[in-house]
């Protein structure tokens, strides 16, 4: 018997970027296999996962794909069951997860995280308890949203969070906030998709916005949008 006692919810980890700011680095390696303190960024996400005890994680690829998962394997190294989700052309963040959720077989909500952000100290064990939390909801919101104060290159934010309630509408006390690339979200998000047709996450977001149905939460601990070669170099000068 764990100590967590809390249902085991599948993550997807997004890896199919083309990394297009990082080149030339990206040019012989996924994006997400760049390295910090010499661990790549999904290993980084994947030692987090198994420490929170999540047994199974599913992987998209595209570009240089067979190279994560020469990298990764199984999972076996970190004590994990992976699955790979290839994509001959890049899906976009919702095409992908559609294309996923065979593997994934969520009853209901899923973790997924950006393959291209770095997150030491990620609470996962806390968007576990979250996840379980919005199961018991009867209004069953269809995402929660990891929001961040707004990086140096993403000034204007993306979305306004107030209380626990995400909008893309300003209004009155709300904070607008930048989506961190980690959320939860209800396999009935991505109902409407078509197999293997591009579709952005962000539309349908919006939409479940509009019917209230999204939730947040601020989070103050160490995050960043590894975008540029430059901010790969300094972040492996700050974390050596």
């Amino acid at each position: 018997m764990t100590e967590r006692a809390l249902p085991i919810f599948p993550c997807f980890l997004l890896a199919a970027g083309r990394g297009e700011r990082m080149r030339p680095l990206t040019d012989d390696l996924p994006k997400p296999l760049l390295t910090i303190q010499n661990k790549s960024l999904l290993a980084w996400h994947l030692d987090a996962l198994a420490k929170a005890g999540i047994p199974n994680v599913v992987i998209n690829h595209a570009w240089l794909g067979s190279k994560i998962e020469s990298a990764l394997g199984n999972g076996q190294q970190f004590g994990l069951h992976i699955q790979y989700s290839p994509e001959e052309t890049a899906l976009e963040t919702a095409g992908g997860i559609y294309k996923a959720l065979p593997l994934l077989a969520p009853n209901d909500y899923f973790l997924v995280i950006n393959g291209d952000v770095f997150s030491p100290n990620l609470p996962i064990t806390a968007l576990l308890q979250r996840a379980s939390q919005m199961s018991g909801d009867p209004k069953k919101p269809l995402a929660h949203l990891l929001m961040v104060p707004n990086p140096i290159q993403h000034p204007s934010g993306d979305f306004y969070l107030k209380d626990t309630l995400v909008s893309d509408q300003e209004n009155l006390g709300a904070e607008k906030l930048t989506f961190s690339g980690i959320g939860i979200y209800h396999k009935d998000l991505f109902k409407d998709l078509e197999m293997d047709i591009p579709a952005k996450l962000a539309p349908l977001l919006r939409q479940a916005m509009g019917e209230n149905r999204v939730s947040g939460e601020k989070y103050l601990g160490p995050w960043h949008d590894v975008g540029t070669p430059q901010r790969l170099q300094e972040l492996n000068a700050v974390y050596e």
